[in-house]
């Protein structure tokens, strides 16, 4: 639509409370905009985005008959849908709306030459009105949706997504990699603020899931591939077999000759290697699925199980399922840092160890606690390793270390008498209420020693025992030596090592590693690959309590998504002029969403848009030589008219 046939715009500046109009003259701005020709109104408000202001937008358009509005605010990351709401409610196209920033890019900006911001905001204006006069009346692509969700990893976070979802109505598919549910959780004993163990958290939510006639769990399964859309994803999922019969109830007597039969002895991961397990194994007695499992990596097939157990089937080979899904929520976990050899000590002396494997120590020890035979009075905890490094990759803090550290010390003391605890720390960041427990550990007596970034403690051999050393910022640097029984490592949150899903959903990975979603505030569970989310650990550090909040808003997501049968796509996406184009394959190299497939048309190779993967991105559009793409509502007239209003 040409500008001469948008009669009546109106304008709308807002002063956002003072940020905006304490350095740009908002009524300047509104006069001069006013003598635009086809502005039929030209207002200033307070908040653009009130209720009120809103109310009044939706009756200046319907009562003046406008066909097209700008609003000239704050960023439109956080109100372009607000307006466009607004524009809908009123009856006009929400297309037919253009949202300028005179905050973040203006009255901020220069807030200290108020003059000549006020002077850029009357030009900014100037451009979005000459944008809308080149704007469509775009609609919406509608496309099916199978009310079907696939959530990947069954942890706590998974299954108390796929829960949330069955209760709403959708068909879950649960896929869990290890043989077993419950992820990191499940190897954690006594849990800060509830005092619950991991175990019973996971047998909760187990027996809850097997409820649900709308949940298929697969274990020791992987997603392979996945092809189509939002709403029409068509997923390879590949099961590993346990190499035991599915209905196998072994008793746990018989099963333990089985486990003492077998020949293969590992380093048992689940408790952080600090154990070994034979090669047939269950973590423990309440781990589920109650099936136990073959490691078929380190099995000989030497046979000696099958002698003992008619369940045992070394024969079973990969099964490989095809789900049709409307979206898929990532739930996959974290893995905890493992410190480099050297790293304060770890692996060069002996009673070096890990928070993890700490926790893991006290599951595994009676009445005292036990490390290479010798009994333990003196823990040292040094904290931040593998977090807040100044110079190493991960510089995020993972904000569940200081806590969970605190509380640890504080189950050793109630459970072992006579053990003293000694805290290394950068600082303490028990948030919330959860400063509760940092008091109570200094209550029970434990020392807090802090250090600097640049400066943090040195671990080394005393003879037989180990020292650590530190200069003690609260005391002026004073250098002080501890003795120290056990040096326990306070390792953060990383993202899984092995993590091919990233690629295989095309999952976009931040600057940390972690999955990244849309906005931390706006969209936080939302990815730009539409109907594919994220939740839990998998986007950054949290704590139990914080990724079931972010799971359970990414099931309420995904079931929106597919409840209805159908889905409303943006029609803000790339479209091709196919006489122009001469299929060169340019914009299907820059396209990182494989939304520009090679067709037919009138008896040559064109390019062509897949609608449901275009997300508008652009890239496509400056490596074209033959200008034949565009994009819709943001389309070379519009841009043109923005730039020659800026720079008259």
């Amino acid at each position: 639509m040409a500008m001469e046939e948008k009669n009546k715009i109106g304008v709308y500046i807002c002063h956002c409370g003072s940020n905006i109009s304490d350095y740009v003259d908002v009524e300047k701005v509104r006069e001069e905009v006013a003598k635009i020709k086809h502005v039929s109104i030209s207002k200033t408000t307070m908040f653009a985005c009130a209720d009120a202001t809103q109310n009044e937008i939706v009756q200046d358009i319907q009562e003046n008959d406008l066909d097209a509005i700008v609003v000239a605010s704050c960023s439109p990351k956080l109100h372009l849908d607000t307006f466009k709401n607004v524009a809908e409610r009123a009856g006009l196209n929400p297309y037919n709306y253009v949202q300028i920033n005179i905050r973040e890019q203006c009255s901020w900006a220069h807030s200290d030459k108020p003059v000549q911001a006020t002077e850029k905001a009357i030009q900014l204006v100037k451009s979005g009105i000459a944008r809308v006069g080149y704007s469509e009346a775009l609609i919406k692509t509608k496309i099916s949706a199978e009310n079907v969700v696939v959530v990947i990893g069954a942890g706590v976070s998974g299954m108390r997504s796929a829960i949330e979802l069955a209760d709403l109505g959708s068909y879950v598919y649960l896929i869990e990699r290890e043989y077993f549910v419950g992820g990191r959780v499940s190897q954690w004993g006594e849990l800060f603020t509830t005092n619950e163990t991991g175990k019973e958290i996971i047998s909760r939510l187990y027996h809850k899931l097997m409820e649900y006639k709308n949940i298929t769990l697969f274990t020791g399964a992987e997603i392979i591939s996945s092809t189509g859309t939002v709403g029409n994803f068509d997923i390879q999922v590949k099961i590993r077999p346990r190499y035991i019969k599915p209905g196998c109830k072994v008793d746990p007597e018989k099963l333990q000759k089985v486990i003492d039969a077998c020949p293969v002895e590992i380093p048992d991961v689940f408790n952080f290697n600090l154990t070994t397990c034979k090669a047939i194994y269950k973590n423990f007695e309440s781990e589920f699925p109650e099936i136990p499992a073959i490691d078929p990596d380190h099995c000989t097939r030497c046979g000696e199980c099958e002698k003992l157990c008619d369940d045992i089937d070394l024969g079973q080979q990969d099964e490989f399922v095809n789900i049709k899904a409307g979206a898929i929520l990532i739930n996959t976990g974290y893995d905890p840092y493992e410190p480099k050899t050297g790293e304060f000590g770890y692996k060069e002396i002996e009673n070096v160890i890990t928070l993890p494997q700490l926790k893991r120590l006290i599951e595994l020890s009676g009445e005292e606690l036990i490390y290479k035979n010798k009994k333990i009075q003196n823990i040292g905890y040094i904290y931040c390793v593998g977090s807040r490094q100044k110079d190493g990759e991960n510089k995020y803090c993972s904000r569940y270390c200081c806590t969970s550290t605190i509380y640890t010390s504080i189950v050793i003391k109630n459970k072992y008498k006579n053990i003293h605890n000694y805290h290394f720390d950068k600082s303490i960041r028990t948030y919330g209420k959860l400063e509760l427990l940092y008091r109570e550990a200094s209550e029970n007596g434990d020392v807090f020693l802090q250090f600097w970034d640049e400066d943090p403690p040195v671990v080394s051999r005393n003879g037989n025992g180990t020292v650590v050393s530190i200069k003690d910022m609260l005391t002026n640097g004073k250098e002080l030596e501890v003795d120290c029984d056990l040096v326990v490592l306070v390792t953060g949150m990383v993202p899984r090592q092995d993590n091919k899903i990233a690629d295989i959903l095309k999952a976009p990975i931040g600057r940390d590693k972690f999955f990244n979603e849309i906005h931390p505030k706006l969209r936080p569970v939302e990815t730009v690959i539409d109907g594919v989310l994220i939740s839990g650990a998998c986007q950054g550090p949290k704590n139990i309590s914080e990724s079931l909040k972010s799971s359970l808003s990414a099931a309420s997501k995904a079931n929106s998504l597919v409840k209805k049968g159908e889905i409303e796509l943006k029609p803000t996406i790339a479209f091709i002029d196919k006489n122009a184009c001469v299929w060169c394959d340019e914009c299907m190299k820059a396209c990182p969403f494989d939304a520009i497939i090679k067709v037919q048309s009138n008896g040559k190779d064109v390019a062509e848009i897949v609608e449901a993967k275009c997300k508008g991105g652009g890239m496509c559009l400056p490596v074209c030589p033959e200008n034949a793409i565009n994009l819709k509502g943001y389309t070379d007239n519009e841009m043109e008219a923005m730039i020659t209003a800026l720079a008259d």
